[in-house]
């Protein structure tokens, strides 16, 4: 009773809606999504470009996310300290990253400097000029990354998981590259990727803090109502996904380490499946709830075999990944892979008790208040966005997460999770 109570003093009415969300698309095809919020000076300004990793040529991995980590590097009104210069004077922050649908960017300043955040944000997009002396700054530096990340062996785990799970998919590319493709991205490379793949269509902005709507639609307007590039691409339609169709096993030898990290697992949902939402929960129960839910009692806390485990649900536009991650001592990685295997097992064929279920259900209701307050809300816009949710969507959300019941967790389990069909990498010694 206590719990239902509990998840029942969250209002729904005090989360984003249609009735304090205002959506416009200007008549280039930016799309603006604005919230209210003055009881906060400041502002926050995201969103995407459609200039992700799917336009990558394989012998050039990595190109969709140099360019947009070099476009604050000059611009044709300002030299890269320049751009510095003028956001640390007023203590406002902007930052460009790529990914593999998009290429996105996120800032913060006082409400006042929103003019000079959005000047910024435009020149950085529409002019900038990749001076060669700071590429290659930029290309030592990327390259230093992907060494650390080739000595890591939690992230050479998770490489070779994408690679096992999307063979043959372009999720199975890693979006930073590889050393041998970063060295041959040129200056020319980022210029041309920057003119044909840079532009208006498909670009989603949101800006939450203290403007009026009306008045961050009109500041946008002013810097980009005017951006256009008639030659830029559709985004590329993902390629069907051929789930596994037996284990495989693969190592990634790292001499001298001291752990050995597992990642295994299969695809799961994308965000918009209607069986997100059971997956979601029903991983929250297989591995996250608590010391890391089944996963982490069983495997950790029970038979004290890993250093960390826990399940993973990683959803987006695409099918995302459904998977298990350890730390273990590498002579351990036998029988902890075993371990799991059987609680996978076990997941798939009795599911969640009603409890477990309550449970996961209250902790999702009860953090999301603390997940959309202040200006942190503008991540929550881009998602109603991106995936097509519908404004009222985080009105709809209690309700929806009460609504899944224990036998649709276990047909998303069913559907997603095939123990004798995993995807079982591992890094170490």
């Amino acid at each position: 009773m206590s719990r239902n109570r509990q998840s029942q003093t969250v209002n729904p009415q005090s989360f984003p809606g249609p009735d304090d969300i205002v959506r416009t698309v200007l008549s280039n095809g930016i799309t603006i999504l604005c919230r209210t919020n003055f009881n906060s000076p400041s502002i926050v300004v995201s969103g995407y470009v459609q200039a992700g990793a799917l336009f990558d040529p394989d012998e050039k991995l990595g190109l969709a996310d140099f360019t947009a980590t070099a476009l604050m590097r000059g611009t044709q009104g300002r030299d890269f300290q320049g751009i510095y210069d003028a956001l640390e004077s007023v203590g406002a922050s902007l930052g460009f990253s790529g990914r593999t649908h998009t290429a996105s960017f996120s800032g913060r300043a006082l409400a006042e400097d929103l003019p000079l955040l959005l000047d910024l944000l435009s020149e950085a997009m529409r002019q900038p000029v990749f001076p060669d002396e700071q590429v290659e700054r930029l290309r030592a530096q990327w390259l230093t990354g992907l060494a650390i990340r080739a000595q890591d062996t939690s992230d050479m785990a998770s490489l070779i998981f994408d690679q096992i799970v999307y063979d043959g998919h372009p999720y199975g590319r890693p979006e930073d590259g590889f050393p041998e493709t970063v060295q041959a991205i040129t200056r020319d490379d980022l210029v041309d990727f920057h003119r044909r793949h840079y532009g208006p269509k498909g670009m989603v902005i949101a800006i939450v803090g203290a403007v009026e709507p009306e008045d961050a639609v009109a500041q946008v307007t002013s810097v980009l109502g005017d951006w256009q590039n008639p030659g830029q691409p559709d985004t590329p339609p993902l390629p069907p996904l051929e789930p596994l169709g037996e284990t495989v096993r693969r190592h990634h030898a790292i001499p001298g380490k001291s752990q050995a990290d597992i990642v295994m697992g299969t695809s799961g949902p994308s965000r918009r499946d209607p069986d997100y939402l059971a997956a979601s929960l029903g991983n929250s129960v297989l591995g996250q709830f608590g010391l890391m839910g089944r996963i982490g009692d069983v495997v950790r806390e029970r038979s004290g075999l890993a250093y960390y485990a826990y399940s993973s649900l990683s959803a987006g536009i695409g099918p995302g990944g459904w998977y298990v991650s350890a730390g273990v001592n590498p002579a351990n990685v036998q029988k902890a892979t075993d371990l799991i295997v059987e609680e996978l097992k076990r997941f798939v064929e009795r599911g969640v008790t009603a409890e477990e279920l309550l449970d996961s259900q209250t902790n999702f209701v009860g953090r999301l208040p603390l997940s959309l307050e202040s200006n942190a809300v503008a991540g929550a816009l881009l998602n109603i966005e991106r995936y097509d949710l519908g404004l009222d969507y985080y009105r709809r959300y209690p309700a929806l997460v009460h609504a899944v019941t224990p036998e649709s967790v276990l047909a998303a389990a069913r559907k997603y999770i095939h123990p004798d069909k995993l995807a079982i990498a591992t890094a170490g010694p």
